[in-house]
C-alpha cells in the first residue's frame, strides 16, 4: 500500500456532511474539526442541561454550503428555545456524523436530571468514528 503524503492528507479529506430536514428546508450538519471539538469540549460543562449540550453540538457542527459555521455561541439560547424534536434531530445527526456515541448523549441527559438511569457510564464523550452511511459529500 502506498503511503499518504502530507498534501494528500490535507486536500483529499474533505469533511463529510448530512443535510437534516427542518420544515421545508434543510440544515447542513458537518464533521467537526479538531479545533472545533476542543471548543465544544471546553464549553460543555458537566451537569449541563441536555438542551444546552445539544445546542452546543449544533453550534459546533452546523455549516453553510462553503463549510463555514452557521451559528455562534450567542445562538445557544435561541436553539434551546426550539421545539425539542428539531433540536433532537439536529444533535442526533451531529452525534452520528462525528462519532459521538449514544453514551455521550445519555450522559448529558443523565447529568441534566432529565433521565433516571442507574447504569454505569464511561466518562468518554467520543468513540471511534467510522464513515457514516447516511452522510453525503459536497
Amino acid at each position: 500500500m502506498k503511503l499518504l503524503t502530507k498534501d494528500e492528507l490535507f486536500t483529499q479529506n474533505a469533511p463529510r456532511h448530512e443535510d437534516v430536514p427542518v420544515g421545508k428546508r434543510v440544515l447542513r450538519i458537518g464533521e467537526i474539526t479538531a479545533a472545533g471539538r476542543d471548543v465544544f469540549m471546553s464549553a460543555t460543562k458537566p451537569g449541563a442541561p441536555l438542551s444546552e449540550f445539544q445546542a452546543r453540538l449544533v453550534v459546533a457542527t452546523a455549516v453553510d454550503e462553503a463549510g463555514a459555521l452557521v451559528f455562534t455561541e450567542e445562538d445557544i439560547a435561541n436553539l434551546r428555545r426550539m421545539p425539542a424534536g428539531i433540536l433532537n434531530s439536529l444533535a442526533g445527526a451531529a452525534a452520528r456524523l462525528n462519532g459521538i456515541g449514544p453514551q455521550a448523549l445519555e450522559e448529558a441527559e443523565k447529568n441534566s436530571g432529565a433521565a433516571q438511569s442507574g447504569g454505569s457510564r464511561s466518562g468518554s464523550r467520543y468513540k471511534s468514528a467510522s464513515p457514516s452511511v447516511s452522510s453525503s459529500s459536497a
